[in-house]
């Protein structure tokens, strides 16, 4: 069974060339949304993925329909071959159900590992470079060693409540006690 799927992002768009397209093509059922590709739950691609059984074919107009980027695009494209599914894009010409698209594919989700790899690569070299300057990441800690000593001479005096101390320092119990703790 072959299954449409078309999106527009805006009211000022329509759906005719890309349903006209599908129906061309010869899909059974056709989903729609309008929402904007950063969206990442869309009812109409849900409902065409909750459709999909073993053997069937998704269809799109162009690629850009499907996925909001190409990471979306791979996780997408995993999700129909993990249910046995094919994919196939009209105007990229792309049909998995083929060698030749099944090696698009693949192309695809390597590129997309590159592109997680240099992130990841630039994101550590971003750490080393603020750590070399003696920047710390993280969150700021709530207590120094000053305020967790005010704690413990606040705590020993019996007129105090925790929750008292607590307000007096501006934590939570739990921060109270995690820092008196160590």
């Amino acid at each position: 069974m072959l299954i449409g799927y078309v999106r527009i992002s805006t009211t000022d768009q329509n759906l005719d060339l890309q349903l006209d397209s599908l129906k061309q093509v010869g899909c059974e059922k056709i989903y729609e949304d309008q929402a904007s590709g950063a969206k990442t739950d869309r009812d109409g691609l849900n409902g065409a993925l909750d459709l999909l059984r073993k053997g069937d074919t998704i269809v799109v107009w162009r690629l850009d329909r499907l996925g909001r980027s190409l990471k979306h695009l791979i996780e997408v494209m995993n999700q129909i071959n993990d249910i046995g599914c094919y994919f196939k894009s009209v105007q990229e010409n792309i049909d998995t159900s083929s060698p030749g698209g099944k090696l698009i594919f693949h192309v695809f989700g390597a590129l997309a590992e590159f592109e997680r790899d240099i992130i990841r690569e630039r994101t550590k070299a971003g750490l080393a470079a603020a750590k070399a300057r003696g920047r710390i990441g993280g969150r700021p800690r709530k207590m120094d060693k000053k305020k967790i000593g005010y704690a413990r001479t606040l705590m020993d005096d019996p007129k105090n409540t925790v929750d008292d101390v607590c307000e007096i320092l501006g934590v939570s119990r739990a921060t109270l006690y995690r820092y008196l703790k160590k």
